[in-house]
């Protein structure tokens, strides 16, 4: 995929560009606040991936194709999260500024955890540059491929190999259905504030020269964002420190980054993604999780088919985290608003 770098914007757009003449494109709600906060006072981004749709297979109708067909600057987190709109963006967007926020220098990324539980997996050594940091996964239980090696979980009885062989059969198609999303990284890269705040300064830079005009209120804007990531910061500490070590499971994995940051961490995730349906084995080893760890809660999200929480924790209580801002204002506010519900809805459920 083609993307422009800032020494080749001046081609693709005057010097004398004035506001109402930059469009701007983004792919989700998140991403999109970022972008409306730094343009605040300027103008406003169209959003490509409704809050209601999963990003992850979306179909786009016609007025958000035009607004990735007119845009001159398009923000996304990239293919990773949305492979279906690489190829629009390549053709509608063809003439644009393309700036995929995950690959940007000051991302931190991580890998997915495989398989359905996550005790053993270290979170805290997530940075910039993974695909460095990540080379020796192998020796966590990964092979070079960056499947997980089940052979210690093998026992000498037939059954039990076999239903070793079955758990290991589904952690492979975890990892290839990862796989579709980009090298096994985690694409959930906007659940932690650091990456956020990164990114309003990487969106500022990059509309202060395509719109120079307004490149002074482009940059306070980022500058006067820091205070409110350091507030968001402090408050969500706060929020989650009375209910740190409490085991909870996920519905899917999409909350590493923001456990990573905040220092907690769910024992497990019923599906390995919000697109995929969970198997029978890996119902069972989520029940078994629940009881041997005593999970205090099980978390779904907005519109969510919560039978197979009710089939793997039918006493346990029920909370729901929302990384998008499902209904959520859009606009500055939206991503510190989401981020702290997150916290809400952790500590409630949590607590009780």
């Amino acid at each position: 995929m083609r993307l422009k770098t800032l020494s080749f914007i001046a081609a693709a757009l005057p010097l004398s560009a004035h506001a109402q003449d930059v469009r701007v494109a983004v792919d989700i709600a998140p991403v999109h606040s970022l972008v409306s906060l730094v343009m605040e006072g300027v103008g406003a981004p169209d959003l490509i991936v409704p809050q209601t749709a999963s990003p992850h297979d979306h179909s786009m109708r016609p007025s958000e194709a035009r607004a990735l067909d007119q845009a001159d600057v398009v923000f996304w987190i990239g293919p990773n999260l949305t492979p279906w709109l690489e190829k629009s963006v390549d053709t509608l967007a063809a003439d644009a500024l393309v700036v995929n926020v995950m690959t940007d220098p000051s991302t931190k990324t991580m890998p997915f955890r495989g398989g359905a539980t996550f005790e053993a997996h270290d979170h805290h050594d997530h940075g910039a540059g993974h695909k460095d940091d990540h080379k020796d996964e192998h020796a966590d239980g990964h092979d070079e491929d960056g499947h997980e090696d089940h052979a210690d979980t093998h026992d000498e009885s037939h059954d039990e190999a076999h239903s070793d062989e079955t758990h290991n059969d589904e952690a492979h198609h975890d990892e290839d259905h990862h796989d579709t999303h980009g090298e096994g990284q985690d694409p959930h890269v906007w659940m932690d504030p650091d990456n956020a705040q990164n990114w309003v300064a990487v969106i500022a830079a990059t509309l202060a020269e395509v719109d120079p005009a307004n490149k002074a209120v482009y940059l306070q804007n980022a500058s006067n964002a820091a205070s409110r990531f350091a507030q968001l910061d402090a408050d969500v500490r706060a929020r989650l420190a009375p209910i740190k070590g409490i085991p909870f499971v996920v519905s899917h994995d999409a909350y590493h980054y923001f456990e990573a940051h905040f220092d907690i961490e769910a024992v497990g995730a019923i599906a390995a993604s919000d697109a995929q349906s969970p198997s029978p084995k890996r119902l069972v080893e989520i029940r078994n999780t629940i009881e041997q760890t005593q999970a205090k809660c099980v978390f779904t999200e907005p519109a969510e088919n919560r039978d197979w929480i009710s089939a793997v924790a039918p006493d346990v209580g029920v909370g729901e985290l929302d990384p998008i801002g499902f209904d959520m204002p859009l606009g500055p506010d939206h991503y510190f608003e989401t981020i702290r519900a997150l916290s809400v809805s952790l500590a409630d459920c949590l607590s009780d």
